[in-house]
């Protein structure tokens, strides 16, 4: 099962500190890895290290080179506290709702939309950026609209 990384903090040396959607803060040292990964050694670069940033909800990425899955930091990091989930609903997550209602495959949708099905994917597990018009595009195929919203 694959949970949303929903923040990250970094720590002392090479720690990550990581709140999934469910609540869930996890700590996961980087230098774990250092042996069996040898390139990510340079993330000993403590600047390099803090230009860390989250790649949709299941990525931490550093550069094109040096990335790790969030899944790994739930799976083999230590807890170190649960906080109150986070109750988001993205963009994708509201896409794929309605599409599972209307009975639409991401293939049939694709056809309507014009947008190409791995991208329609991306959108709906939360690794893509997709413009206020794709999500429009997305929201009129599926015989809604787009509403948008900021919430403090």
């Amino acid at each position: 099962m694959f949970y949303k990384a929903v923040e990250l903090n970094f720590g002392d040396n090479t720690i990550v500190e990581v709140k999934f959607q469910n609540g869930v803060v996890k700590q996961y040292d980087m230098s774990t890895l250092f042996d069996k990964y040898p390139q990510l050694q340079a993330l000993k670069d403590r600047d390099l290290f803090l230009s860390g940033r989250l790649s949709g909800f299941y990525g931490i990425i550093w550069n094109d080179a040096l990335d790790i899955e969030t899944e790994t930091i739930y799976e083999s990091g230590y807890t170190v506290r649960i906080e109150e989930p986070t109750p988001t609903v993205m963009a994708g997550d509201a896409g794929q709702a309605a599409r599972a209602e209307k009975g639409i495959s991401q293939v049939e949708l694709s056809k309507l939309t014009g947008i190409d099905q791995a991208d329609i994917s991306r959108i709906e597990r939360g690794v893509a950026n997709p413009s206020v018009t794709t999500l429009n595009r997305i929201a009129e195929a599926l015989g809604g609209r787009l509403d948008i919203s900021i919430n403090l």
